[in-house]
């Protein structure tokens, strides 16, 4: 059996002792398409849609209220839900989320205020926990705006965000804690003991590939990587994202920050390879787009059952960057990760400007399993499906879309559930979950695909048992 990074955390305590977060979190934030404009009508038409559209039955559970959701703190020192954005106040809310099958989230900074400059919660930790419990809260972003300098070092770092760690734990209700403090003082070293998950990098934008200033840690530019910055695009992002890859387990994962599918900006080709990347790598999955006009194309990515099955998958851990090399207009590089049962995920990410053939020998997919497991694994054979060859159509999730949930071609509820059939045992073997086989690599032999520039290929190697098979 091959030893993963996964099964050597299993004797690691869970984050924060919570028990949530055994696989990545996934759901929707208000934030990147309404920013201070959210409110309850807002929050409760997107919940709306998550359940219609059949999101929350592939597991997208949390809806998130960003900033700019309280009218500050009141003479007791307790926070205040905004009046007119919030008007049956944020229990109530919270009531009407959970009547849906769903989860609220909440938002605050460990600093004096907000990232938009509203009442933060440093110095009020047990206070503001306490209230979120009471109201029924099951998720809180925590940022890192107004901090008060204290930040700098890991230990102060670590401090900070403890504190309304243990606070949230004493409530006594379970609450998912998705530290935002941007990759300051290597949060990947210390959140996994106290959050659920942590940001590893500056905020992202709908960019592809672009040399920000605003975004330091420039691979041609040499800047300073120790300043989180901000406008990051999607491979900024992923080439800061993959040196921590050994750190995630089950309960604590790396967060590269919220999905831009949707919301323009990226080519269709790049939301998939953004999708793809942030699946493989288990980042959390948090849409951010206008979910009341939510197109084909959108719906169809973020839907994509064989990527989510990556995601979800329990024993999986996050995928590893084998190879990088630069070419015209960009790098290419090859992933690779184990999956449920010995299958192996591959994938290959073409970031160059044209589309070109790429390859992946068994040598290159296996090399984190060492010399021994290399051996044994590339004289196998394995049959490799591709997980975006049965992409949904848009005449089906147009369907969905004008007919709600009831016209999706596969019914995770009657199936048991999106957390059984991620898991399924036997292996899954349906379309859904595996995408089409479109080949097989004999025993010491070399993966092949299309790739079109900004895309991927992103395919599961299943073992054949007999060469007779292939």
């Amino acid at each position: 059996m091959r030893v993963t990074p996964l099964l050597l955390a299993i004797g690691l305590a869970s984050a924060l002792e919570n028990g949530l977060a055994r696989t990545p979190q996934m759901g929707w934030n208000t934030w990147n398409s309404f920013a201070c404009d959210m409110n309850e009508t807002v929050v409760l038409q997107a919940a709306e849609k998550i359940v219609s559209l059949g999101f929350k039955d592939l597991g997208y559970h949390y809806v998130v209220m960003d900033d700019c959701w309280s009218a500050g703190r009141n003479s007791s020192g307790y926070l205040i839900p905004d009046p007119d954005k919030f008007p049956n106040g944020v229990a109530d809310l919270a009531d009407k989320i959970h009547d849906m099958g769903l989860k609220l989230g909440i938002y605050s900074s460990a600093g004096t205020l907000t990232c938009a400059r509203y009442a933060g919660s440093l110095g009020y930790e047990e206070k503001d926990a306490a209230l979120w419990a009471s109201w029924g809260i099951d998720y809180l972003k925590y940022d890192n705006c107004y901090n008060q300098g204290e930040e700098g070092t890991p230990k102060l770092s670590y401090d900070r965000y403890n504190t309304m760690g243990k606070a949230l734990n004493a409530t006594g209700r379970p609450i998912l804690y998705s530290l935002c403090n941007w990759g300051v003082d290597g949060p990947w070293n210390f959140a996994p003991t106290i959050g659920n998950s942590w940001r590893m990098s500056g905020d992202l934008i709908n960019v592809w590939d672009r040399e920000n200033v605003n975004c330091p840690c420039s691979e041609t530019e040499g800047l300073d990587c120790k300043t989180p910055g901000y406008q990051c695009s999607v491979m900024n992002v992923l080439n800061k994202a993959v040196y921590y890859a050994s750190k995630p387990y089950a309960g604590a994962w790396n967060d590269l920050d919220m999905l831009e599918v949707g919301n323009g900006g990226l080519t269709d080709t790049e939301a998939v390879a953004h999708f793809s990347l942030w699946a493989a790598l288990k980042s959390p999955l948090l849409m951010t787009n206008v979910m009341t006009t939510i197109d084909a194309p959108t719906l169809s990515i973020l839907q994509n059952t064989a990527v989510l099955a990556v995601s979800q998958d329990p024993e999986s851990s996050s995928a590893v960057r084998i190879w990088r090399y630069y070419v015209d207009g960009g790098q290419i590089q090859m992933y690779s990760g184990s999956l449920s049962g010995g299958d192996q995920l591959v994938l290959l990410l073409n970031g160059g400007s044209t589309a070109r053939k790429m390859n992946a020998t068994l040598t290159d997919i296996f090399w984190g399993d060492g010399a021994e497991g290399t051996a044994s694994e590339i004289q196998s054979s394995w049959d490799v499906y591709d997980l975006w060859a049965d992409r949904m159509s848009n005449a089906t999730a147009n369907a969905i879309i004008e007919g709600g949930n009831a016209t999706r071609p596969i019914n995770m509820t009657a199936l048991g559930g999106y957390e059984k059939v991620y898991a399924q045992e036997p292996l899954p073997t349906s379309k859904a979950l595996m995408g089409s086989k479109i080949g097989s690599v004999k025993a010491r032999g070399t993966v092949t695909a299309h790739v079109e520039a900004h895309g991927v290929a992103m395919l599961r190697l299943r073992e054949v048992k007999s060469n007779d098979e292939l």
